[in-house]
């Protein structure tokens, strides 16, 4: 192992110890979702540290788009691969999300032991009305960057109609917008090409260069090795678990559900959410609308991928139904299940086929099934602001179903003045003044706060 850290190093220069104080950094600046965590990583590796070309980066970009999960931490542990090889992929990728499993685990079990004592409340009453504006604008900067066609946008709007009115099934929006994109892109269709990431300037000089690292060659054996442990290491705990202790116990939920998350969830962060809000809030009914909203709060507070709100998802469940375990330890196992099979696979996708990627430097059909695939995403995102403004805006909603259509829609009268104020104030300050997201989601739970001491709410 020690012979292999240092020729890879002696390749481009920088030692293991080097990129393990590097990726700490990344970690601990990755605020701000996807895109603020994107920028954080080129800003460092691309720019400052000039590791990867521009091209190369965003290359591993697109792919990291195409798959299921965080584009961020897949980003992170693919380019720690390409420098240094297994070992360098798993520091950048662990790294990228320990700070936020830290701090979630913190805050869940605040949440969970006085989140209903008036303070606490009163802040977490204020944190979910600035996180709908913090979607809202989510909304609005990827429609500009994937909509830039008629096409998109129709792609987009059938998209937000499928899932909203109809219900339809989001991996199936998600297969279905890239099969078209892809068929479109092998069609020639100049509407399905996708838009670059990040600035447009030409490549400089990069350490890592423009050739193929010999250990980023594809090879069957390889694969095949790779497949069989990260599965394993995926999949063992999920069917142990089952096993001891049956398929309806809420740790089989976990694990179940999020694994199969894991699989189908493509587009990003705001994508999951919202398909595991309409799960676990509908479905399995683990926690309530205005705590997954707490729970996005939290995530967007804290270092690390957004996708971490599944943690406090998770802790949730397992909280409210602990079997014979303390409540506190069953909420911590339950989270950090929910965490472990959402990242496995993570690991899995970057390991088994970044070096297949390697090779296809520029596709025009899996960049047309990317472009589609951001289109349908900017749909379902706006699912995911619409539903959450409902729960936090209205009292009250009644379900609505008949000739094909399924929603659910507010009841008008129901209106909580003190959550519009706030939502209002929120999007003004990001959207009027471009105040940080950090500085909004903090004033609004202070605001919240001075609502509970005024004995407002």
């Amino acid at each position: 192992m020690n012979l292999h850290i240092q020729t890879v190093a002696s390749q481009h220069g920088v030692s293991l110890g080097e990129a393990f104080r590097v990726w700490a950094r990344v970690a601990l600046l990755s605020f701000g979702g996807p895109a603020g965590q994107i920028a954080v990583m080129h800003r460092i590796i691309v720019e400052e540290k000039k590791w990867v070309a521009e091209s190369r980066f965003l290359h591993a970009l697109n792919y990291c788009m195409l798959l299921p999960g965080p584009e961020g931490q897949q980003l992170a542990t693919y380019i720690g691969w390409l420098m240094h090889r297994t070992l360098g992929g798993l520091i950048a990728g662990g790294f990228f999300i320990l700070p936020g499993v830290v701090s979630i685990m913190a805050l869940s079990i605040v949440y969970a032991l006085w989140g209903n004592v008036g303070i606490v409340a009163g802040l977490f009453f204020g944190l979910k009305a600035a996180v709908l504006a913090v979607v809202a604008e989510a909304v609005i900067r990827i429609g500009r960057r994937g909509l830039k066609t008629l096409q998109m946008r129709l792609l987009a709007a059938a998209s937000f109609v499928g899932i909203f009115f109809f219900a339809v099934p989001f991996p199936l929006i998600i297969l279905a917008a890239a099969l078209i994109g892809y068929i479109e892109a092998a069609r020639g269709n100049p509407a399905f090409v996708a838009a670059g990431h990040g600035s447009a300037h030409e490549d400089g000089e990069s350490l890592l260069g423009d050739a193929t690292p010999s250990h980023a060659m594809p090879s069957k054996k390889r694969a095949l090795r790779i497949s069989a442990i990260w599965l394993a290491l995926w999949l063992v705990p999920v069917a142990a678990i089952v096993f001891v202790s049956g398929a309806k116990s809420v740790f089989s939920q976990i694990a179940v559900f999020f694994s199969k998350m894991a699989v189908v969830t493509f587009g990003g962060a705001y994508a999951v959410l919202a398909y595991v809000a309409q799960q676990a809030v509908e479905s399995y009914r683990w926690l309530t609308p205005a705590e997954m909203l707490n729970g996005l709060g939290m995530a967007e507070t804290t270092p690390g991928p957004l996708i971490m709100v599944l943690q406090f998802v998770g802790f949730m469940a397992a909280f409210r139904a602990p079997g014979d375990l303390p409540p506190l330890l069953a909420g911590a196992l339950g989270g950090l299940l929910a965490t472990w099979v959402t990242f496995a696979p993570c690991f899995l996708w970057i390991f088994l086929g970044a070096s297949y990627i390697e090779r296809v430097r520029a596709n025009k059909a899996l960049s047309g099934a990317l472009a589609a695939i951001t289109a349908a995403v900017v749909g379902v995102i706006l699912n995911l602001a619409i539903w959450f403004a409902i729960h936090t805006v209205f009292r009250r909603t009644v379900a609505l179903n008949g000739y094909g259509l399924s929603f659910e829609a507010p009841v008008l009268g129901s209106v909580d003045s003190w959550s519009f104020a706030l939502s209002v104030g929120a999007a003004i300050a990001i959207f009027r003044f471009r105040i940080g997201m950090l500085q909004t989601l903090a004033s609004c739970c202070l605001g919240g706060m001075g609502l509970y001491l005024a004995g407002a709410i």
